[in-house]
């Protein structure tokens, strides 16, 4: 623009055409200096690619000639551990069947087919009805439950898992049916036990397992409106419909869960027909019987009775009582034993309430669900049930006993307690009538064995489709400060407090770290709760700061894999499954990398720390990062202690970057070497006194270590 300038105007001066020669001049020396430097940096940057390349070459190299040692001694120190520990668990088991077959408490093993087959036909014919011996038996019956739980954990035998399940479900109708015949018979005596003040009649039966909460409709008062159990920590609210009809109101509380049990039983679609060894009318073989003899005589017995249900759906249909539509046969006719009706007595019981469980949807016809109500059906891997079950029920009031003359009068029915219909069936009702029939209400005080990390959710039972249903019910009300929740549903139902599964995933970060030689403490920041668990040779022990709820659990010494059950069962979950990525994000790690690093972790866990580090997210599916250090103290580990390590498939090695680094890099340490196995990578920078901490660990305590990890698996949800 310049030079046109010029020539519109004057011509250059000779001073001028110089200063522009000399610029022109240094321009291009300028040019060819830049030029020059680019050219030796270049060369330097070719230099240094070729140096890196050839220290790659030559680390690569001196790894592969004793890739199969260090392979070799991995491989002889995982199996001498696995060896050991097999070993010492089989032994385990061996002592304790031993201790089983020596032991006179008369508990039957699970696993025996005759043992079980006599247990039950005892208790079943037992008259017994007072609640506390027959608390005492379902007790024990819950232990056998647990053992078959564990044994179909281990089955390999469809047969034998079959056997199992057909035992365990037998066992719940068992307890259901012994808990609805001791409320009978305390409903049938309420007259003799009336409050003066309400003058109605309460009460309250708890042991370890149970809690229960009965009332009856005596006074038929109008204007009542509920009742506190305060030393229940539960209480219902009536609508007038039912606070001046003839009716007893049930609220039991169970510390355990079958109907979660029997729910995924239903999902993975387990149909088993009746085993002849569970059968409610199986008659104990006598001695010379033979199992063909007995059999024979069992489908003649058949023939003369009304068509049984076949599969374990119906079979487990008739547990339903347990949401409290149904009930059991009366004392009188099991205590007159019948002869074409006592073998088969509750088994017939629970046809025929089954028949009146669900007026508008008979039981037996398969369920259909629309878009809609699918979306209420409880996942119950998305979702935990905590704190056990509350079975909320009315029923009729049974007929009170009359003193005429000294002689106690009282009508004796031939059934045992009878569900009150609430609202009645909807077919009897107009529109209004519908209307006019107001939700029942119930508040819970959360269990004090339970820790609620979110506000609970509520779902109620459906007998019909055997699910959790999030449907029906209404004005939820959580006090969190009282640990107290309320609200209202359509009808009785038995209902559960729920927990989103993963809560507390993906971690914060986590970090184990030895505090001695066999011990070590694995901490993991949750995304709700922080804990830690402390490992001494194969015990573990729990620790928080949040001690609400896990009173129980802290501070106490237990094998891994009990205090795991300890922890989901309290509502503290830092375990993952097979389903678990479903519902959690991850960083989306190759299983078999992932796995060896556990394994090597647990071996070195004595003498050095592993931690969490934010470069494993950045660093892709074929490889791991995490922070390690050699550490022997018990105190924390100093900040500036850590080195990062890259763990793949074929090598791991040592990395140059740090947590602080601006960006992820794969260079590695100058002076470190490549390895095929982390433990070896390890032992490069590891003390004499490090490396002897690691061969004399214990295999009782790597295997814990390893236990905790593969359950965890935190380089894979942190």
């Amino acid at each position: 623009m310049k030079e046109k300038l010029f020539s519109k105007g004057r011509k250059l001066t000779k001073a001028q055409r110089l200063k522009q020669q000399q610029e022109e001049a240094e321009r291009r020396l300028r040019e060819e200096e830049e030029a020059q430097l680019q050219a030796e940096k270049d060369e330097q940057d070719r230099l240094e690619r070729e140096r890196k390349e050839e220290e790659l070459e030559r680390l690569e190299s001196k790894n592969l000639k004793r890739r199969e040692d260090e392979l070799n001694e991995l491989r002889h120190l995982l199996e001498d551990n696995h060896t050991a520990v097999s070993k010492w668990k089989s032994d385990a088991v061996e002592k304790a069947q031993w201790e089983r077959y020596t032991n006179c408490g008369g508990i039957p093993d699970p696993a025996v087919q005759q043992d079980i087959n006599t247990y039950v036909s005892l208790w079943r014919d037992d008259p017994e009805v007072n609640v506390t011996p027959v608390l005492k038996q379902c007790n024990l019956a819950l232990q056998l439950i647990e053992e078959l739980e564990v044994l179909l954990r281990d089955v390999t035998d469809p047969q034998e898992g079959q056997k199992y399940q057909e035992g365990l479900v037998y066992l719940l109708e068992l307890i259901h049916s012994k808990h609805l015949l001791t409320n009978e018979e305390i409903l049938k005596r309420a007259s003799a036990n009336i409050d003066t003040e309400t003058g109605n009649m309460q009460t309250v039966v708890k042991d370890d397992n149970v809690t229960l909460c009965l009332w009856a409709n005596l006074k038929k008062n109008p204007r009542f409106k509920g009742l506190n159990f305060e030393e229940a920590g539960l209480s219902f609210n009536l609508p007038k419909q039912l606070a001046v009809s003839n009716v007893a109101i049930r609220i039991l509380h169970t510390r355990y869960d079958h109907l979660s049990l029997l729910a995924r039983m239903a999902v993975l679609r387990i149909h088993t027909p009746r085993h002849r060894y569970f059968s409610a009318d199986i008659d104990v073989p006598e001695q010379g019987e033979t199992e063909g003899e007995v059999k024979e005589d069992h489908e003649t017995q058949q023939q003369d009775r009304d068509e049984e249900v076949q599969d374990l759906d119906e079979e487990v249909q008739s547990i339903q009582g347990l949401d409290g539509s149904k009930s059991a046969a009366s004392l009188q006719s099991m205590r007159n034993g019948a002869a074409e009706g006592r073998g088969s007595q509750i088994q017939t019981q629970m046809e025929a309430l089954d028949a009146e469980r669900d007026l508008t949807s008979p039981v037996l016809q398969p369920t259909t669900m629309d878009c809609s109500e699918r979306v209420q059906v409880v996942d119950l891997m998305q979702y935990t049930p905590l704190g056990g079950v509350f079975y909320y029920d009315a029923f009729h009031l049974p007929p009170q006993a009359h003193q005429v003359n000294g002689w106690e009068i009282r009508q004796l029915l031939d059934k045992g307690l009878q569900v009150f219909p609430y609202p009645p069936e909807r077919s009897n009702l107009d529109e209004s009538e519908a209307l006019a029939c107001p939700p029942v209400g119930v508040s819970v005080t959360l269990p004090d064995s339970v820790i609620f990390l979110e506000t609970p959710q509520v779902a109620r039972w459906d007998a019909a489709g055997k699910q959790w249903m999030m449907d029906g019910i209404t004005d939820v009300s959580y006090e969190e400060a009282e640990a107290k929740i309320s609200f209202s549903m359509e009808s009785f139902h038995a209902f559960v407090l729920m927990q989103d599964t993963y809560a507390n995933l993906p971690f914060q970060s986590w970090e184990l770290r030895p505090l001695g030689q066999d011990s070590a403490l694995f901490t993991i920041n949750g995304a709700l709760i922080d804990l830690s668990i402390t490992i001494q040779d194969n015990q573990c022990m729990l620790q928080s700061e949040r001690e609400g709820g896990l009173s129980h659990l802290i501070g106490k010494w237990m094998s891994g894999p009990v205090l795991q059950s300890a922890m989901l069962n309290a509502g503290i979950n830092i375990f993952v499954s097979e389903y678990t990525d479903k519902y959690v994000s991850t960083c989306g790690k190759d299983p078999l990398t992932e796995h060896a690093a556990y394994e090597q972790m647990a071996l070195f866990a004595s003498a050095c720390a592993f931690s969490w580090s934010k470069w494993n997210g950045k660093c892709g599916a074929e490889h791991l990062v995490m922070q390690v250090c050699e550490h022997h103290s018990p105190a924390p580990v100093p900040k500036d202690s850590w080195s990062l390590y890259l763990l793949g498939a074929q090598r791991s090695q040592r990395l140059e970057i740090t947590e602080k680094s601006e960006a992820f890099s794969a260079d590695h340490y100058p002076g470190s070497e490549f390895h095929s196995t982390f433990i070896h990578m390890l032992q490069d920078t590891m003390s004499t006194e490090g490396i002897a901490r690691t061969r004399e660990s214990n295999y009782q305590f790597v295997d814990a270590v390893q236990s905790l990890l593969f359950a965890t698996r935190p380089l894979m949800y942190a």
